[in-house]
């Protein structure tokens, strides 16, 4: 049975789409099938990889109107095998208010997933920086969420509207869903700021946060312009080896057996 998982935080800017990337590519080198479901309108992730957004009509916009499967939207990541990709559609960004309040909406995307979800170890959710009905959706099918939480001060501000978000949905239409867990993004160990932020965010999500934390990085930067994920394109950098702890503990958490997947990684 596969494993669903929103990358989640209602606030733009926090590193979400490259951790949903870097995630993804590190889960696949470690042998794994993995999905990354691109359901921001922006179309980050997809670019990022360079997967070719899919003509109107035949893309994920379609899937929400039962016009398309997704089965029939997936493309493979060029450079890391394993990883498959449903890329995001532009037109998404008018969904909300095309489907208006038709009953089961945040659901959709949950009755998509049943039908190839036996296809996949591990299924990402690059969710919008919005709490709408994409991130709804998202967190329907997903069975946990992971959220990039930005080391500025700032970023502590929507922790308790996401946390609401994420209560809504338990009590409605999930009542499995977990918070898996909480890291740190364009983290700086020097200024007192960035452990004023993990400090706060620590107290907050009790249990939750993540030893793991991805500090500010060029190469990080850079990757998305190559279509590379940080994996692929430099995972020597502070940057590459933060994501590799963090998809190690995050596989711990999940309860996977990370001595194999890591002799997976050496062997390959």
């Amino acid at each position: 049975m596969s494993v669903t998982i929103a990358v989640a935080n209602q606030k733009g800017g926090v590193g979400k789409t490259t951790s949903s990337v870097s995630i993804a590519a590190e889960l696949a080198l470690r042998s794994l099938k993995v999905l990354l479901i691109d359901l921001d309108p922006q179309a980050s992730a997809s670019s990022g990889l360079r997967i070719d957004l899919p003509p109107e009509g035949d893309d994920l916009y379609d899937v929400f109107f039962g016009k398309r499967s997704l089965s029939e939207i997936v493309a493979e990541c060029p450079s890391v095998k394993g990883l498959s990709v449903v890329p995001a559609s532009r037109d998404l960004v008018s969904l909300e208010l095309e489907v208006g309040k038709k009953q089961g909406r945040e659901l959709i995307l949950t009755s998509e997933l049943k039908l190839i979800s036996h296809d996949y170890d591990i299924i990402i959710i690059d969710c919008p920086p919005s709490s709408g009905l994409l991130t709804l959706n998202a967190m329907g099918a997903a069975q946990g969420i992971l959220v990039p939480l930005q080391a500025e001060y700032y970023a502590l501000e929507g922790l308790s509207s996401l946390t609401k978000t994420i209560q809504f949905v338990k009590t409605t239409f999930n009542p499995t869903l977990e918070l898996y867990g909480v890291f740190m993004t364009m983290f700086d160990a020097r200024t007192n700021l960035s452990a004023q932020v993990e400090n706060e965010a620590s107290q907050f999500f009790k249990g939750k946060m993540l030893k793991t934390r991805i500090p500010r990085n060029i190469r990080l930067s850079e990757c998305p312009s190559h279509g590379l994920p940080i994996s692929i394109y430099d995972p020597t950098s502070t940057g590459g080896r933060a994501y590799q702890a963090l998809t190690e503990e995050i596989l711990i958490r999940l309860g996977f057996d990370s001595t194999k997947l890591n002799d997976a990684v050496s062997n390959g």
